[in-house]
């Protein structure tokens, strides 16, 4: 009788299936999507919001300042706050690279963060980054997740549940207790969570770090402190970095020049919007805008605005 496959040899056939291009396909589900690399990617800027990644085939490195994450078939990744970092890839041809990514839904994790109470005290500080190891029932679960996005219909009606769980599993992990911090509105932490969402909801704007520090109930000193503590950067070049992703996304998704993009963004000098972003991603828009279309190659329809690289 032959050998049943095992857990990862079946999410690596089914992720085969879901993502049979190379670049990122979006399931019939809004937060969920699927990657595949078929070849090496080397260290880029990205952007991901509040997400749960998880790599069935392949590696991937992210680095945030000083530190680095691995994320492969024995840990997943989880970012609790968004959050620019900068992201490897390990694949070839022979094993591409396949993954997928869950948008964690605030309000489906502040339910649960309810439900479950406080976490359990820690002598660790909480984190915006972190991965971690995949047990048995999260892999059973996002196997399961995977089996029903199959079925269109079968994805809507299961989905949902499914996905709840994974979430749960993750608040309940060993790292989870990042999460259920950035949702706690009291902490330091949380305050400087809702920072970081109001600078995505407002990034186009006028937004100052008095005013930021000011809505967080913090002195500017302390803002930018517990602020550098959580995303490794300052307020103003976290909100720079936002732009120029942002911009960058607009061009690739949206076919916008770089002059609309920037302007769209917040940059009133297109000439500064074009060294900034030359001296961020290390090529011009237009050089950007044409390797990102290639990365990124979309199916079956737009990726969700929440994704900006491999």
């Amino acid at each position: 009788m032959p050998t049943p496959p095992s857990r990862q040899d079946r999410m690596i056939a089914l992720l085969g299936t879901l993502a049979p291009s190379e670049g990122y396909t979006a399931s019939v589900l809004e937060a969920v999507g699927f990657m595949r690399a078929n070849h090496a990617l080397a260290r880029t800027p990205v952007l991901y919001e509040p997400c749960i990644v998880i790599v069935c085939q392949g590696r991937k490195r992210g680095y945030l300042g000083e530190r680095s994450f691995i994320y492969d078939a024995q840990q997943y990744l989880v970012l609790s706050v968004p959050l620019p970092f900068e992201s490897e890839t390990e694949a070839s041809e022979a094993e591409p690279l396949l993954a997928f990514k869950m948008h964690i839904d605030l309000a489906v994790a502040a339910e649960l963060a309810l439900a479950l109470g406080p976490a359990p005290p820690t002598h660790n500080a909480p984190v915006s980054m972190c991965s971690t190891a995949m047990d048995d029932v999260l892999g059973d679960a996002v196997l399961r997740l995977l089996e029903v996005l199959l079925c269109p219909v079968e994805a809507q009606v299961l989905g949902p549940g499914i996905m709840r769980e994974i979430l749960y599993r993750v608040l309940t992990g060993e790292q989870g207790g990042a999460v259920r911090a950035a949702l706690a509105q009291h902490s330091q932490f949380g305050k400087i969570g809702k920072a970081l969402r109001r600078i995505h909801a407002g990034f186009s704007g006028e937004l100052d770090v008095s005013t930021l520090a000011q809505e967080a109930g913090m002195s500017v000193a302390a803002f930018h402190a517990n602020f550098k503590a959580v995303t490794q950067t300052s307020p103003i070049q976290y909100l720079k970095s936002t732009r120029l992703h942002k911009a960058r996304l607009l061009m690739v998704q949206e076919g916008l020049s770089a002059a609309t993009a920037s302007n769209r963004v917040g940059y009133e000098s297109s000439s500064q919007f074009s060294r900034e972003f030359k001296r961020f991603f290390g090529r011009s828009p237009v050089q950007e805008a044409a390797v990102m279309k290639t990365v990124l190659s979309q199916s079956p329809k737009e990726a969700p605005a929440y994704v900006t690289a491999h």
